[in-house]
Formats: structure tokens, C-alpha cells, sequence
């Protein structure tokens, strides 16, 4: 640590704004202008007291914090994984089963950059997995039934981890984001993962600003290029009418048992529905006629995130609908195709003892292994090798952005599209506004047509 005795302390700044009034106080360590904000005078007054006493004590000042040794100490002695787990712990109860999944995975990924020696270190993908099974997971931190090898890792953890304070050098934090754009095999991550990395990195010394742990988050004024991450849906994954009909006839026709999952896939395809909203539809949620055009009142939904991040120990959780508020509920008109495939489905396998249309063979949830199986198995029956090796239906959620496609290129106003798919009219047009498979010919042809050239296949 680097001190200096050289300390000037400035009077207060107040700075009003049209809504609120800032005061600064500013004060000088070595060579380097130090400034900190503060909502009331009072505050700013007793920080400035507390700078002043240091000086007449003649306490050093800690260069690399600009505050007085005893002022920084908090600093140096809380370690960056015991701040990850308090910071896990303070997102924990108010947090979705997913958002809480998605937490510990950012905070795994950042971890390992801030080790201050790789002396006896355990191996890496055990280091991972106790970070994110046991340590940044609240409910099972101290779970007794932890594995002795688990305990004996995240001491090694605990013990290696450099403090919060390093983040503030610009290597250290270089080297941060260096690691959560890389994946443990040392190829680079997906640009959309390391966002949320990101993101998570910024909030978390967003908190340790408010705990007091750093003077400012230096994140937001440290050059780095992240990687750029396209919102939009592409275009290879989104499948045509006839492709669609083809893999939901696929799904019927795989093994035993596995047809009860054509309305499950037909209710994304032809409804636009979320696989988490699928998978929850009960028979009150139905609104339909014995044939046509009928309705699905949708309200909840049950994302997959895993029995260790819900509170209730199943492995979905019972969410509102994305985007709205608890108990506010959803209108989709019902295709009368779809029509047909639910009156199907409801008098061949009936329903669970709570309405659900979709529960597992062996358990009270659909699980989320057992449809994507069944989604391989069907791509594989349906497409050519280098179909399957595409983009094209890569996963059940193609199928809603393919329903969604549908029905913009069908004319269908952008207003009431993002109303059946839960969206803003902006993400909407952002994300799902892509071209079905083959409308690019009729564009080109009518492109010709204005240019004069005419009868000419395109």
C-alpha cells in the first residue's frame, strides 16, 4: 500500500441541479483530486469532519483510496468472495429462480480473475461448480451435506481471493473482463453472455460503492470494447409454414408417449407462446369452440430454473407473466389448427390433477431435458444433415419467433402483435420483425416488377 501524509481538504462544493441540490466534498492525498457526493449537507459535513480529524491525528492517507488508513481498512479486509456471497445474499429473496441461476454464473465467471496466487489451487472445473452449486447459491452456502472436497475448495477460495478495494486498478479489472469473456476451455464467449457478465459486474460495484467497499464504480470510465451483441432474431432460425407442419407431424411420430408434446410445440408455433407459458396452460385457460378461431387466457408462467434456485424445491418457478405485473393475464387468439391439436391432445391424454395439459411422464413438471430431446429428435427426423447443423428450429423458441414473423409479414398491425406476444411495440419490432424462409423472393420479385423488368423469375 502506498500512503502519503500530503493532504489538503477543500471547503464543500454545492452543486443545484433542477430537482436536487449535491454537495462535494473534495480534498486532495499526494497529487491526486479526490471528490465524493453526498444527498444532504449534514452527510457531506460529517465525511469532511472525519477527513479533517484524520489529518489532525496525522493519520496517513492511502493513496489508492484517498482515505485515511483507518477509513480504508474496511477495504482491505473484506475479500472479494466474501463480498460476491454478501452481494448473492442481499439479490437473493426478492429475485426470480432464473435471475438467481443467471447471478451465480456471472459471479463464477468473475471470481477466478481476482485470485491473488494459483499455489496449490484445486482444479478449475471444481472451483466453478462449488462457486456456483454451493457458494453463490444463499440456501445451500452452508449446507452441512456439502462434500468435503467442496468445504475444501472454497477455504482455498476464501483464503486466495484479493480484496474488493483491487477492482479500482485498471489491470486487475482488465483482467476481469478479460476472464468473463472467455469460457473455461479458453475459446470466447457468447457475446450476449458476456453482457450479462457485465452487466452483473457493474452492479455489484454499484453495491460495494454503497457498502462502502469502494469510492467510485470504475467500470463505467475504463476503455475497454465489449463484444457487440445483436438483439435481432436471424433470419436462418426461423422456419417456414411447411417446415413447421413437417416438425410438429416429426414429434407425433417419435417414440412412445412423446406425441403429448405436439400441442405443447403447436401452442409456441401457432400461439407465439414462451416455453415457460406452454408448459403452465391449464384447461381453464382454454377459450375454445369444437372447431375455429378460439382464445387462450394465459397468466402465469413456470420458467425451468432448477430445484437448488427455487424457493420451493421444484425445479420450475411461478412466475407472472414476463413483463407484467402479478396477476395481470394475457389474450392469444387460437388458430383454428391449434384448435383441432388441443381438442386432440385432451381427449387422448387428458389433464394433470390441477389442469395442467403438460405434465412429465414420470414427474409433476414437464422437464425442461426431456422436450429439448424430443425437439433434437424430431430436427433430426425431419431435416438433411446440413439442415440439422443449422440454425434453422434450433430450439423450441424458434417456433415462437416464427409465429410471430407469421403474423407481421401476414399484415397483422404491430400494435396488436406486440399485445399477443407480450412485448413492447419497440422489442418487438427490434427483435421479431424478420422475414419468414423464401419471402425474400416475393420482395425481390416485386423489386423487378417496379424496375420494369417484367416475367422475369427470380
Amino acid at each position: 500500500m502506498t500512503i502519503t501524509y500530503d493532504v489538503r481538504i477543500y471547503k464543500t462544493e454545492v452543486w443545484e441541479g433542477k430537482r436536487t441540490t449535491t454537495y462535494y466534498v473534495r480534498w486532495k492525498a499526494d497529487t491526486r483530486l479526490w471528490k465524493e457526493p453526498f444527498k444532504t449537507r449534514a452527510l457531506a459535513d460529517s465525511f469532511r469532519s472525519e477527513l479533517m480529524s484524520a489529518c489532525r491525528r496525522g493519520e496517513a492517507f492511502d493513496v489508492t483510496t484517498g482515505r485515511p488508513i483507518s477509513m480504508s481498512r474496511t477495504n482491505r479486509d473484506m475479500s472479494w468472495y466474501a463480498f460476491a456471497c454478501d452481494y448473492m445474499d442481499m439479490k437473493w429473496d426478492p429475485a426470480a429462480a432464473t435471475y438467481r441461476r443467471s447471478l451465480s454464473e456471472a459471479l463464477t465467471a468473475i471470481t477466478p480473475a481476482l485470485f491473488d496466487t494459483d499455489h496449490d489451487q484445486p482444479d478449475s472445473v471444481l472451483i466453478r461448480s462449488a462457486l456456483h452449486k454451493w457458494a453463490f447459491n444463499t440456501t445451500r452456502r452452508n449446507d452441512p451435506r456439502r462434500p468435503q472436497r467442496i468445504t475444501e475448495t472454497l477455504r482455498w477460495v476464501e483464503q486466495h481471493t484479493k480484496p474488493v478495494s483491487c477492482v479500482s486498478d485498471p489491470s486487475v479489472l482488465r483482467s476481469i473482463l478479460t476472464t468473463i469473456g472467455t469460457k473455461v476451455d479458453g475459446n470466447p464467449a457468447a457475446a450476449s453472455v458476456v453482457s450479462k457478465r457485465r452487466r452483473v459486474l457493474f452492479n455489484a460495484l454499484e453495491y460495494a460503492v454503497e457498502r462502502g467497499l469502494l469510492i467510485t464504480n470504475p467500470l463505467p470510465t475504463f476503455k475497454w470494447k465489449p463484444p457487440k451483441v445483436s438483439s435481432a432474431v436471424g433470419k436462418r432460425s426461423v422456419v417456414n409454414p411447411i417446415q413447421a407442419r413437417t416438425l410438429l407431424r416429426a414429434v407425433g411420430e417419435t417414440q412412445r408417449g412423446r406425441s403429448r408434446l405436439v400441442a405443447f410445440f403447436g401452442l409456441m408455433y401457432f400461439s407465439a407462446l414462451r416455453p415457460e407459458e406452454a408448459a403452465n396452460v391449464r384447461k381453464h385457460n382454454l377459450a375454445l369452440p369444437e372447431e375455429g378461431w378460439g382464445e387462450l387466457h394465459i397468466d402465469e408462467a413456470t420458467p425451468y430454473a432448477g430445484a437448488a434456485w427455487t424457493n420451493s424445491g421444484r425445479h420450475r418457478d411461478q412466475r407472472q407473466l414476463k413483463n407484467r405485473a402479478r396477476g395481470e393475464n394475457r389474450t392469444v387468439p387460437c388458430p383454428p389448427e391449434l384448435t383441432k391439436i388441443l381438442h386432440e391432445h385432451l381427449a387422448t391424454f387428458g389433464t394433470a390433477d390441477d389442469g395442467r395439459l403438460f405434465p412429465g411422464e414420470r414427474a409433476d413438471e414437464l422437464p425442461h431435458l426431456t422436450y429439448m430431446r424430443i425437439w433434437r429428435a424430431a430436427r433430426r427426423a425431419t431435416f438433411t444433415d446440413e439442415a440439422y447443423t443449422s440454425p434453422l428450429a434450433r430450439t423450441p423458441y424458434d417456433l415462437r419467433h416464427a409465429c410471430v414473423s407469421t403474423w407481421l409479414n401476414g399484415g397483422v398491425p404491430a400494435t396488436q402483435v406486440a399485445e399477443w406476444a407480450g412485448h413492447s411495440v419497440e422489442v418487438l419490432l427490434k427483435v421479431y420483425a424478420k422475414c419468414l424462409d423464401g419471402h425474400d423472393a416475393i420482395a425481390r420479385s416485386r423489386v423487378q416488377q417496379a424496375l420494369g423488368h417484367h416475367n422475369i423469375t427470380t
